[in-house]
């Protein structure tokens, strides 16, 4: 297994998180008889780190589709280099990072982050197009 698909895994993990970080949020302003109930009632807006937590999380999901498909076309092509395998540690490290940047309201730093990340990306897809 290559290095970069233990990345994209470790990305899937990530999101995972994502996923339970908002959730847990979510539920603990809701509570848990709404988290297991139908869901029918209209509820309040969720608070601002609620919705940061939200916001991040789809904002992974935005970039994790261009991230599965480059890895897995750089692997069904036979390309690991160094530079794939910056590009995807680019990449996942910048998503790490990004959440509690924006889960706290970190404005800045965070755009920047994200840059950097879709940096990572943006190598990934251009190496495997150049292959």
């Amino acid at each position: 297994m290559t290095i970069e698909l233990k990345i994209l895994g470790l990305t899937l993990i990530l999101a995972v998180i994502q996923i339970l970080l908002f959730d847990v949020a979510r539920t603990r302003q809701y509570g848990l008889n709404w988290n297991t109930g139908p869901r029918d009632e209209t509820m309040p807006p969720l608070s601002a780190h609620a919705e940061r937590l939200r916001r991040a999380q789809d904002n992974l999901f935005e970039t994790l589709p261009l991230f599965i498909a480059a890895i897995l076309g750089l692997h069904a092509a036979g390309i690991s280099t160094p530079a794939t395998i910056m590009g995807a540690q680019i990449y996942f490290w910048g998503r790490v990072l990004y959440v509690p940047l924006y889960a706290f309201g970190v404005r800045t730093l965070r755009s920047i982050v994200w840059l950097i990340s879709f940096g990572g990306l943006m190598s990934l897809l251009l190496a495997f197009v150049l292959a």
